[in-house]
């Protein structure tokens, strides 16, 4: 068997479709956020704006933030030391899962080093403590969800995206003693859609399944206390288990579940990405916990990123680029081939200084290639004119297609 030969095949296909992810290089200066500096692969510098990222507020440079880690790092060091169960649990971590159970109003919380892997470790360990569970997962589910349904063994049905016909179809067709969860999402990160929550909810109560809510895009952003769209839509009470992050709103590291105390309690004692991974650091859990804690009042943050969203979808819309609106804070712009996304993206970078990564296939469907901008509420007038101008201008030089506006 000739490996490299094997990798050189499967590296080369990607090539071949456009879809090769290349790492670019930035560096972040803290009080310019979102200007950064790229580090050309031949060692030149260029200034440019950031507008993938996931800081959704900027909090990675808010100073609230940054005391908080300072503090934590000259009091205790660099590392946990160990798992939660073995030194790794200190006074820091204790008071981001309070401050997380706080926020959704359950009585406790569970915090794992990302979003990623609590998803995965939560939904792969529930059918050990549910024995011959059901889930029902959306379709346009997060890979971490997939792959933790996947992985544990257990019966699973997938329903079309929000379609709720579809969800109950699949609902009456099981046992009506099997144990059930369905698992969804607030808003999903790729065409920037809210799910029907309440009535997926009131799904769950009639066939007597438990709700498992993956809020990775929503916690921060919504809601009066930042704990996200079940908090926004009156539902949070009603959710048995929800996932957040603190890698983005919260602009520091980490994910979490928040749930019943017995069933926290089951999962860290249950479930392998749990027990046997080293802890997150102090500093960033003292981080994370600041985050949280001053965005359960800082409204006007929210309020400013979601003005900003707006006004970016409405100038793209007035040149007739294809955005998809669905009223979140994402937005998408739709190119629909992976070659000109990724020539859009060079483009974008090397001639305007602007840095926006493709999204191509698996990650969004073949034929929906697209670019994926997240405003924050530091992306300001200046930014949004030169990010439009640039879209305008290479929109006509690549011929692709714009919306008929004289209609």
């Amino acid at each position: 068997m000739d490996y490299t030969a094997g990798l050189d095949a499967a590296l080369q296909r990607l090539h071949d479709e456009g879809r090769y992810r290349t790492f670019i290089e930035i560096e972040r200066g803290r009080g310019h956020f979102p200007h950064a500096t790229w580090t050309r692969p031949d060692g030149s510098q260029r200034p440019v704006t950031v507008w993938c990222g996931n800081d959704y507020l900027g909090m990675g440079q808010h100073p609230v933030v940054l005391a908080a880690m300072h503090e934590a790092l000259d009091a205790t060091g660099a590392g946990s030391g160990g798992t939660r169960n073995i030194s790794g649990t200190t006074v820091y971590h204790r008071r981001l899962e309070n401050e997380l159970a706080d926020l959704h109003r359950k009585e406790a919380a569970l915090i794992f080093t990302s979003a990623y892997i609590a998803n995965d470790a939560t939904l792969s360990t529930l059918p050990k403590l549910f024995p011959g569970l059901i889930i029902y997962s959306d379709a346009l589910n997060h890979a971490s969800m997939i792959e933790g349904i996947r992985r544990n063994g257990g019966e699973k049905r997938v329903f079309k995206h929000n379609d709720l016909n579809d969800l109950r179809a699949k609902l009456e067709a099981d046992d009506p003693a099997a144990p059930k969860l369905i698992a969804f999402e607030s808003v999903y990160s790729m065409d920037g859609d809210f799910s029907p929550m309440a009535e997926i909810v009131a799904l769950a109560e009639e066939f007597g399944a438990l709700t498992y809510l993956d809020e990775v895009h929503a916690v921060g952003m919504y809601g009066p206390r930042g704990a996200g769209v079940a908090e926004r839509d009156g539902l949070m009470g009603r959710i048995d288990i929800i996932n957040g992050t603190l890698a983005k709103a919260y602009g520091v590291m980490g994910g979490y579940i928040a749930s019943s105390a017995k069933m926290v309690d089951a999962i860290r004692s249950y479930a392998p990405g749990f027990i046997f991974t080293t802890s997150l650091a102090p500093t960033i859990a003292a981080g994370a916990a600041a985050s949280v804690a001053h965005l359960k009042t800082d409204n006007e943050l929210r309020a400013a990123h979601q003005t900003q969203a707006k006004i970016l979808k409405l100038r793209l819309r007035g040149l007739g680029l294809p955005v998809i609106d669905h009223g979140t804070h994402i937005v998408p712009l739709i190119v629909g081939d992976p070659k000109h996304t990724k020539l859009l993206s060079d483009m974008l970078l090397e001639d305007h200084g602007i840095y926006v990564q493709p999204i191509n296939y698996p990650t969004v469907p073949r034929g929906t290639e697209r670019l994926r901008f997240t405003p924050s509420p530091v992306h300001g007038a200046p930014e949004i004119e030169a990010l439009v101008q640039a879209l305008d201008q290479l929109w006509s030089r690549c011929a692709l297609n714009r919306a008929d506006l004289s209609a």
